[in-house]
């Protein structure tokens, strides 16, 4: 009877091996598959991979920045979103050896993503959700002029006509919000989108000398850090409940943020 329980611990660990071979070849093979396709069309299943990872990460965050004060939603979103990031240190063998090679241009990257994010927060609880999907739909407008402009990437017209019709399409959605439930609301959540882009454009110049993995470990880091005063003016016990929205919302919000560079990497 006693070696019962060692028979099951061994039993599970056998079946726990199992599973992770089985996960690594179905990687080796998704890779493999993804090898095969044009650096363009990587890059587009990386950027859908990070609209919808972010779609969940935006959905859970509202519920949660309703429940409690938006500045503590924002740092526990990042703070909860380090967890997927463990494995990747450990397996590294420290934080020392995962150093980006340009930690000023860390820094400039989180410190304008925080900005965006606290104009985003402040205006999350009072907007509908399909309104703030409809707004956050201008951050790839913004990153096409930005790109233009300041990384000198080349404009064909039809680019040029779908940033416009791009914003045309923004001041239908916030021209009535301005009188409805989102209110000035509305602006301020647009105000974030070029403040996103500027942070996105920074992203796709550091991924020329830092992987995307680099990227998103210490932008999650340097946010959390940075977002942690405004949070504890705020604070609160969250319940169970609301760590569970926050675990949601990390999760799928770094899945999004890893995904974001290897978009750019590809293509």
């Amino acid at each position: 009877m006693a070696d019962t329980p060692l028979r099951s611990a061994a039993s599970m660990r056998l079946r726990m091996q199992r599973g992770l071979r089985a996960a690594k070849v179905r990687a080796r093979a998704v890779r493999m598959r993804l090898s095969m396709l044009t650096p363009t069309s990587r890059g587009i299943l990386w950027a859908i991979g990070a609209g919808l990872a972010f779609q969940v990460a935006n959905a859970s965050v509202r519920a949660l920045s309703i429940a409690i004060d938006p500045m503590q939603a924002q740092f526990l979103r990042y703070l909860v979103g380090l967890l997927p990031l463990l494995p990747l240190i450990v397996q590294a063998g420290g934080l020392h050896r995962l150093r980006p090679e340009s930690m000023g241009g860390q820094v400039w990257r989180s410190g304008l993503h925080t900005l965006g994010l606290i104009l985003w927060f402040t205006a999350l609880p009072h907007m509908p959700l399909a309104d703030m999907t409809a707004i956050g739909f201008t951050n790839p407008l913004f990153v096409m002029i930005g790109a233009a402009w300041l990384l000198k990437e080349p404009m064909h017209p039809a680019r040029w006509i779908a940033v416009a019709v791009g914003f045309a399409g923004v001041l239908v959605i916030v021209g009535p919000g301005l009188a409805g439930t989102g209110g000035w609301y509305n602006l301020l959540l647009l105000a974030s989108s070029p403040v996103f882009a500027a942070s996105f454009l920074v992203t796709k110049v550091l991924t020329r000398r830092d992987s995307a993995s680099v990227i998103v470990l210490w932008q999650t880091i340097l946010i959390t850090m940075m977002s942690l005063p405004l949070a504890l003016a705020f604070w609160v016990w969250p319940p169970p409940g609301q760590w569970g929205l926050a675990l949601i919302g990390g999760v799928a919000g770094t899945a999004g943020h890893y995904f974001l560079p290897r978009s750019f990497a590809s293509a």
